[in-house]
């Protein structure tokens, strides 16, 4: 494991001690900036977290043009090439939180469609292809807690 990302992750865990989120704001503008802001540190938290576990990462937030769709984090764990969409969600003592949850089969079907138009876009040849849902739940006051799920579901990719 490269030293450089076994510092970064810890730089970025010791960051998120006290959760990826601050303080509670009552406004819904605000909110939704805040749950925006939570979004952007858990795809952080988990490009660190993915680095220290070897994964060699090829792109961040991928979009392509003319098509709906993004994914959050792309890369290589050993020779798969691992399309990993991240979840984060805020716990509090009303609302419990299961993020792997929210990754619907449309949002499966949209992930499949947009990792055909990177693998089309990247001319990448034959190699082996998975899809990971990372799950960040955010305490506040706590570091954050990571379930990883590999594999977490495996449409066929047609023309690939």
């Amino acid at each position: 494991m490269p030293i450089f990302s076994k510092l970064m992750f810890r730089a970025v865990h010791w960051a998120a001690r006290r959760g990826l989120r601050e303080e509670e704001s009552f406004s819904s503008e605000a909110k939704k900036l805040e749950a925006r802001r939570t979004g952007i540190r858990g795809e952080t938290y988990a490009y660190w977290y993915l680095r220290r576990h070897g994964y060699v990462f090829v792109a961040r937030n991928y979009t392509p043009h003319g098509i709906k769709g993004e994914i959050d984090l792309v890369g290589y764990d050993g020779k798969t090439l691992a399309f990993v969409e991240v979840r984060t969600r805020t716990i509090r003592e009303d609302l419990p939180a299961l993020p792997e949850l929210s990754v619907t089969k449309e949002k499966q079907r949209v992930v499949v469609r947009t990792a055909q138009r990177f693998l089309a876009e990247r001319h990448v040849g034959e190699c082996p292809c998975r899809f990971d849902v990372m799950a960040i739940d955010n305490c506040p006051g706590q570091p954050p807690v990571v379930r990883l799920h590999k594999d977490a579901f495996s449409p066929q990719m047609r023309g690939a």
